[in-house]
């Protein structure tokens, strides 16, 4: 019956392989997945600097590798060149740099919940009313207009209708 060991042991394995537990006179000690062994000369061969490939098979692999590696970063290349200049690859070629979300106040959120109650408006009115969507404003009532993608227009619009200031100056 093989015996397992992760190293700790008293060394002593009887005469027996550690891994399949044959009998044989010529044990090795070997790391097999990273504990250190005393096996047979047809178990060493699953050491863990063997893996099972000679120094000319691993040289190839690396080339291959390298080469891999090589032809993406060039496929990568070739698609960031035909994309500057073609905003085509954005969704409806929207430029998202014209509508950058400015800084906003810490409170922003509450500020403009109050304005707008003050104002007697209930969030759809509001929305109708700026040509926004209401999910917006809820976003920006709860402080994740950053989370939600507002942009800018829709902070101004709310800032000019209720006149109240959500952005830093």
């Amino acid at each position: 019956m093989a015996k397992y060991s992760t190293g700790g042991g008293s060394g002593d394995t009887g005469g027996s392989c550690e891994l399949c537990g044959a009998t044989d006179s010529s044990l090795e000690t070997v790391n097999i997945a990273g504990a250190q062994l005393q096996v047979c000369a047809t178990c060493a061969k699953h050491r863990d600097d063997a893996k099972g490939q000679t120094e000319s098979s691993t040289d190839s692999g690396d080339s291959n590798d390298v080469n891999r590696k090589k032809r993406a970063a060039q496929n990568a290349a070739k698609i960031h060149d035909a994309q500057q200049g073609d905003p085509s690859h954005w969704e409806d070629g929207a430029d998202y740099d014209d509508d950058q979300l400015p800084y906003l106040v810490s409170d922003y959120g509450r500020r403009l919940t109050e304005a707008r109650q003050d104002a007697g408006l209930q969030r759809e009115e509001l929305a109708d009313d700026l040509g926004l969507d209401e999910a917006d404003i809820l976003a920006v009532e709860q402080g994740r207009a950053t989370q939600a993608g507002i942009g800018g227009s829709v902070i101004t619009a709310l800032e000019d209708r209720l006149d109240i200031q959500l952005a830093e100056t």
